[in-house]
């Protein structure tokens, strides 16, 4: 059993959202995850349109006239999914917690009473660095703090790091820390060089995983569903997804297939359906079966027009990282497109659907057009999109 809090006392960047939907596709994944609301603003649990007047503070406080215990206000969201709700009470036990006795172990005696029922454990925490953060940061095995591309996120991390360390040292406690991009708007060049700052101040820390800025994600909360459930082929749910097998793969946890295929279980669809095209051509045809050949010649059509493979190229030498990116994958930063360096020269090839697309590259965080290719376009931004032609 793994405990992580998702915690930044800036308000805005992501923290709920991370909580709900990271929570959602670790249980899609097969794990079984409990989500606790220790926002006194439970914005989890509103999120959820959960609707209880229990909440942490009925498990926690010793001044409730209704005392409960974690196990009773417990309620399942999904298959896998179940979550603790909160409210404004919660709030309280910062006061309350003020001079207890061993106030810093108050969350950790309480997640131990169901430790053994889950896979994961989140706690979406309170956006301050007060007595209820300090207990989920002590309970906790790691932590994830959700940061947007601005100056004043990079200096929140800073402040809960120190409070991360100070539990390290005070409290004899070993917790990981992890940085995870939220809201990236990778239509901005104010984006790329927040994240090259970020990459150059935290290095390893940085999850490989960027949520991009996604309207799903929003019209999700409102109607009170995770956006797995919401629309599970938005770019938020493929964020979200691919942030989960992550941790998984951190973890060395067995990853569910995604909903739909990715581009590489594509091309062996596609090479497979060419393999029983061939297989088809060779074998001898009887008469009576025209209609058949007719249905090989349909398929061996569609399986080459399913996919083709897209070269794009660009010397660099003295790059340190180069993206391609475009309409192909909404203009999206993925680490998909990242391209490898040989000699001087960048290089990548995408399996592509034929068509015309636009692209740029992403050198070291700065955008740029293909100054081999004669085919552009200027776009809204005043910028030059290079044209690639895909043929089948």
């Amino acid at each position: 059993m793994k405990t992580i809090s998702i915690a930044n006392q800036k308000g805005g960047c992501g923290k709920t959202t991370t909580a709900i939907n990271l929570a959602s596709t670790l249980a899609f994944n097969g794990q079984k995850v409990l989500l606790i609301d220790l926002d006194p603003q439970a914005h989890a649990t509103l999120g959820l349109n959960i609707d209880d007047g229990n909440s942490m503070y009925n498990v926690i406080s010793k001044l409730t006239p209704r005392k409960l215990k974690i196990k009773d206000i417990i309620i399942k969201v999904d298959h896998n999914f179940d979550i603790t709700p909160s409210n404004v009470l919660v709030g309280t036990l910062e006061q309350e917690l003020a001079e207890e006795i061993g106030r810093e172990l108050k969350l950790t005696e309480v997640i131990a009473q169901v430790k053994d029922q889950y896979d994961y454990i989140l706690i979406d925490c309170a956006p301050s660095l007060g007595f209820l953060t300090v207990n989920s940061i002590r309970a906790s095995d790691e932590v994830i703090i959700p940061v947007e591309t601005s100056r004043f996120s990079i200096q929140g991390v800073d402040h809960l790091t120190d409070i991360i360390n100070l539990i390290r040292d005070r409290l004899n406690h070993q917790v990981g820390s992890r940085v995870l991009i939220t809201m990236f708007d990778s239509r901005l060049r104010h984006s790329f060089t927040m994240l090259a700052k970020m990459k150059e101040k935290f290095g390893g820390l940085l999850f490989d995983t960027i949520v991009h800025v996604n309207v799903k994600l929003k019209e999700s909360a409102v109607i009170g569903e995770a956006v797995l459930k919401y629309d599970k082929y938005c770019r938020g749910a493929k964020d979200y997804l691919g942030l989960a097998r992550e941790i998984l793969t951190n973890d060395k946890v067995k990853i569910a297939e995604p909903a739909r295929a990715s581009r590489a279980a594509v091309n062996k669809a596609a090479e497979a359906a060419r393999e029983a095209v061939i297989a088809a051509e060779d074998a001898p045809q009887a008469p009576q079966y025209e209609a058949s050949q007719r249905m090989t010649e349909l398929i061996k059509k569609e399986a080459a027009e399913l996919v083709a493979a897209a070269q794009f190229q660009l010397s660099a030498p003295e790059a340190q990282s180069v993206y391609v990116t475009g309409s192909f994958n909404d203009w999206s930063l993925e680490e998909s497109c990242r391209m490898s360096k040989r000699n001087g020269v960048w290089n990548l090839q995408l399996p592509l659907k034929p068509g015309v697309y636009k692209y740029q590259f992403i050198v070291d965080g700065k955008w740029q057009e293909d100054p081999q290719n004669q085919l552009t376009e200027r776009n809204s931004f005043g910028d030059i999109n290079s044209l690639i032609e895909v043929k089948g």
